[in-house]
């Protein structure tokens, strides 16, 4: 009956490690925007008309990942970001819609690169995090070889 139990527990252990590893990897995302700069801007509702140098373009965009660079999760590769008249960089940026027609992004804070483990992998932290979810597997599958060789030892 120990030994069941003890597999019950070891089974469990190692459903839950895996369902934490297993978390999805695709991102959500609470707004619309763009990276410039290294910086996030989140686009807005508000048309521009008054647009002056073209500063950048989207490199790479994904609905479902992050990327580095001039990131978008809204607009495909190729799409012109510009200054606008008379606001800083630091505060806007106009992204082209369509031919002539431009949307105000406010810059919203610096651009990190998260995880897609949820921050499990990142910095020294990560290192330890590995450490330690290794050795909780080895000791499941350990723990899972001991209470199956005891029951083959009964039967």
């Amino acid at each position: 009956m120990k030994s069941k139990h003890l597999l019950s527990i070891a089974v469990l252990f190692v459903l839950f490690i895996s369902f934490y590893q297993g978390k999805t990897l695709a991102t959500s995302w609470a707004y619309p925007f763009v990276v410039w700069d290294g910086y996030i801007y989140v686009i807005s509702d508000e048309y521009v008309t008054e647009i002056e140098n073209e500063i950048g373009h989207v490199t790479r965009h994904s609905d479902m990942e992050q990327y580095s660079g001039n990131f978008s999760n809204a607009y495909k590769r190729g799409t012109k970001y510009y200054s606008i008249k008379e606001i800083s960089t630091d505060q806007a940026i106009a992204v082209e819609v369509s031919d002539g027609q431009y949307i105000k992004a406010y810059r919203e804070a610096e651009y990190e690169m998260r995880s897609p483990f949820g921050g499990f992998l990142d910095g020294q932290q990560g290192i330890i995090k590995i450490i330690i979810f290794s050795v909780l597997s080895i000791l499941a599958i350990f723990l899972i070889y001991k209470v199956i060789k005891n029951n083959r030892g009964r039967g």
